[in-house]
């Protein structure tokens, strides 16, 4: 019994179970902690508004410690029929995220197990801090093709990275722009940054060539810096959905849209992808701009090359299930995607992931993951390679050769 490791009982130090929320992305209120076998809390609002369901949180305690946890608003968060067949995230590291046994009955989310260590983490979804994500930034600028300007500041005073990967020679290219979390709380959409830029870095060589022998590529890892330190779900930290801020941005309530559509309008846009994380259905899929009272077969072409070929190189995707369509001239033109398909007449579609796991590709330890949002990012990039070489888009420039 030598080897045992004493725990803070064994040292004379204090046990008592505490609970904290108080670092980056942190959500969660304390109700009642004095009895570890019915935990009560509660999931904290986004600043300025009634959105919630984005909840991260840690438990210090001890070794061996049982825990049944409750969250009593669970039915009054944002889509609550997301709790339906949802799994909470929990890690020990902060690095390997598993699923955990979870039930919704009478309007709570509950969830328990016997603690390994002394301090645990739980999350709606593995999270993505802005610490990653400035790790993230000051790693991609180091690729050769990739350079980093700050667009602008948001009302907290951070800054709106934008990742620029082109050859810079002087020559024209198409230019294409992809973005993630727009809502904070959809933290998926930055583990898919992570594939799609490692690929765009020479993990994909051959691709990653072709790609910026045609195309500028804009990337904005996190729209909503904001909110995302905040432990927000959905808004910026006026309370201001950036995803419905796109027909009227402002500096006063959602710069980051105002800052982030100005720039595209000085580069153009000939391909535009917003990736999102969907709370109830659990599948991956792409929502399109159908919608547009303009909408033609040739965007519908388009649209489903995508698709299709999206289909072809991921398993996780599928493209029977989403968002019904909207009817041509029922477009929400608040929205990224229908504003950048009518400024630029360009294909613009939004990729949904599940923050379930999905039921076509489960996986009963991980559910959906940092590891496959990351295999999506790079078959997007992939998708994004073959669509600009189908002859599909009338604006062509330069030939794509894989060498």
């Amino acid at each position: 019994m030598q080897n045992e490791k004493p725990n803070a009982a064994q040292n004379g130090l204090s046990t008592k179970l505490q609970i904290s929320q108080a670092f980056d992305s942190g959500n969660i209120e304390v109700v009642s902690a004095d009895d570890p076998m019915d935990i009560q809390l509660n999931i904290r609002k986004d600043n300025n508004s009634d959105f919630y369901q984005w909840f991260y949180f840690r438990v210090s305690s001890v070794a061996d410690q049982q825990l049944k946890i409750r969250i009593l608003n669970a039915a009054g968060a944002a889509y609550p029929e997301g709790w339906n067949n949802y799994q909470v995230c929990y890690s020990y590291d902060r690095q390997r995220w598993y699923r955990l046994g979870t039930t919704y009955e009478d309007g709570e989310l509950s969830f328990g197990l016997t603690l390994q260590h002394g301090l645990i983490y739980f999350s709606y979804f593995a999270p993505y801090s802005m610490e990653q994500h400035h790790n993230l930034i000051t790693f991609a600028q180091h690729a050769k093709r990739c350079s980093h300007s700050v667009l602008g500041q948001t009302l907290d005073g951070q800054d709106i990275d934008l990742l620029t990967f082109s050859r810079n020679d002087g020559k024209e290219r198409l230019k294409c722009w992809i973005m993630a979390r727009q809502h904070p709380g959809e933290t998926m959409g930055e583990w898919w940054m992570e594939g799609f830029i490692d690929a765009l870095m020479g993990g994909s060589k051959e691709i990653a060539k072709a790609v910026l022998n045609v195309a500028d590529v804009y990337i904005i890892p996190n729209m909503n810096p904001d909110g995302s330190r905040r432990g927000h779900l959905r808004t910026n930290a006026a309370g201001r959905n950036l995803n419905r801020e796109w027909a009227e941005p402002s500096m006063e309530a959602s710069p980051e849209v105002f800052i982030v559509k100005q720039a595209m309008l000085e580069t153009g846009v000939d391909f535009f992808l917003d990736v999102h994380g969907d709370e109830s259905l659990p599948y991956c899929f792409i929502a399109g701009t159908e919608g547009l009272a303009n909408w033609s077969e040739k965007q519908q072409a388009q649209l489903d090359y995508f698709k299709d070929r999206l289909l072809q190189l991921n398993p996780d995707f599928q493209v029977n299930e989403g968002y019904p369509p909207k009817q041509p001239g029922q477009a929400n033109m608040t929205m990224s995607t229908a504003q950048t398909a009518h400024l630029h007449d360009c294909l613009a579609m939004t990729l949904e992931m599940p923050f379930k796991d999905t039921i076509d590709t489960p996986d009963a330890r991980y559910g959906f993951s940092i590891g496959r949002s990351e295999r999506l990012g790079r078959a997007c990039l992939e998708a994004m390679l073959d669509y600009l070489d189908s002859g599909l888009i009338d604006k062509k420039i330069g030939s794509i050769q894989i060498s």
